[in-house]
């Protein structure tokens, strides 16, 4: 019998990031997020979409942000909006940039009230949304100039409301840490440590976020939860530990806060299946390394990271990607809905664990995690199609030995 710990942070936001609610027509965006709330959700993050020269929302853009954070207070869902250059082109690398960003973030600030958690960027650790990710010299330029974005940002959101909640970071979970590959990337690792270089240096005296965020993704849709990165550079939901030391090096005794900042899981997919009878509202194809799931596995996977990140003290929210399935294989199939609005067999099992955890009915317990705790981790679907048993609840864990077989 594992050793129990504490009772799961009943206080941390549980919900999906999902953009279909992000719509002018608010009839359109109180659907999308009754979709949400039927699932249990209570928090849906959405972006918006900042262009070179923009210095506030445009009026389409804005209205959008308007009906969902509105559906949002009617709903009782919390709305967390990720505010972000589109891709690589749109880096906003110069001071001049950088003010026109802050002030459209600040702008959406003042006139939306519904939303009052941001996050500012989107993976900037990786070439496809922030270039150039290296200088001359091998240098980490990306976290040098998105620390400064950062810094103005906050600042001008504060400004319009002392209350908002800014979060920086948004980082994807693996990188390569080397130049000239032609898909130059930082793992989070080394951001981290760099960000809080670069913030030392700055000698501010006030912070640059109130938490940070990361995307925990698996290797694959097949990977599960506890998959522990026991060395390199990589951070998933089973390295928490590692990432809360990498915030206190990089942060404790600034005023920034490190080991004790707030972390928010903004963006976790595991990719199910199709059946047969829902492939015509999908189209393209799947590639091969997204390795999906089927309903049980994906149920299984998310219901244990709901209940991992809520036994990690410092832990503001997570957020699953998404609420229903885009229809491109391509893509994301990763939801707790098929395209058509037909929930998935995922969403009763998630809804309840999300429940409990709300409730305070699941215990933290000594985690068997990873391959560092006497070779114990949770089942793979291998595993569990071997077992043929599929993961219906907390008792129906599998637990496989890897000295044991």
């Amino acid at each position: 019998m594992l050793p129990t710990q504490a009772l799961a942070n009943g206080r941390m936001y549980m919900g999906a990031a999902e953009d279909e609610g992000r719509n002018s027509d608010p009839a359109v965006a109180m659907a999308k997020m009754q979709l949400a709330k039927a699932a249990g959700f209570d928090t849906i993050r959405i972006t918006a979409i900042w262009e070179p020269g923009q210095t506030a929302v445009p009026a389409d853009q804005l209205a959008a942000l308007q009906a969902i954070g509105a559906a949002g207070d009617f709903l009782g869902i919390r709305v967390v909006a990720t505010v972000m250059n589109f891709g690589s082109k749109t880096t906003p690398l110069t001071a001049a940039a950088r003010t026109q960003f802050a002030r459209f973030a600040a702008d959406i600030v003042k006139h939306v009230p519904g939303i009052r958690e941001y996050i500012v960027g989107n993976e900037p650790n990786l070439n496809r949304y922030w270039l150039p990710q290296f200088g001359p010299k091998g240098e980490d330029a990306a976290a040098t100039s998105y620390t400064q974005l950062l810094a103005r940002t906050y600042d001008a959101m504060k400004t319009a409301d002392r209350n908002v909640f800014v979060i920086g970071g948004s980082l994807a979970p693996r990188g390569i840490d080397r130049p000239g590959t032609g898909r130059d990337t930082h793992s989070p690792t080394a951001f981290i440590a760099d960000m809080g270089m670069i913030y030392r240096a700055m000698k501010r005296n006030r912070p640059i976020m109130d938490g940070l965020s990361i995307h925990p993704y698996g290797e694959n849709s097949s990977t599960p939860p506890t998959f522990a990165h026991v060395s390199g550079t990589s951070l998933g939901l089973a390295d928490y530990d590692k990432l809360v030391g990498l915030l206190g090096k990089a942060f404790d005794g600034t005023p920034q806060l490190g080991s004790k900042l707030p972390i928010v899981y903004d963006e976790y997919g595991v990719d199910s299946q199709i059946p047969d009878g829902k492939r015509r509202f999908y189209g393209g194809k799947e590639p091969a390394t997204t390795k999906p799931v089927s309903e049980g596995v994906q149920a299984a996977y998310y219901r244990k990271a709901f209940q991992m990140a809520a036994c990690q003290p410092t832990v503001r929210g997570f957020l699953i990607f998404h609420v229903t399935d885009e229809n491109d294989y391509n893509r994301w199939q990763s939801g707790v809905y098929y395209v058509d609005g037909t929930p998935k067999s995922t969403r009763s099992f998630v809804k309840q664990g999300m429940s409990e955890i709300r409730a305070g009915a699941f215990e933290c317990a000594e985690p068997p995690v990873g391959t560092g705790t006497g070779g114990w981790s949770l089942a793979t679907p291998a595993d569990i199609a071997a077992a043929d048993k599929i993961p219906t609840g907390l008792g129906g864990w599998i637990l496989v030995n890897a000295s044991s077989g």
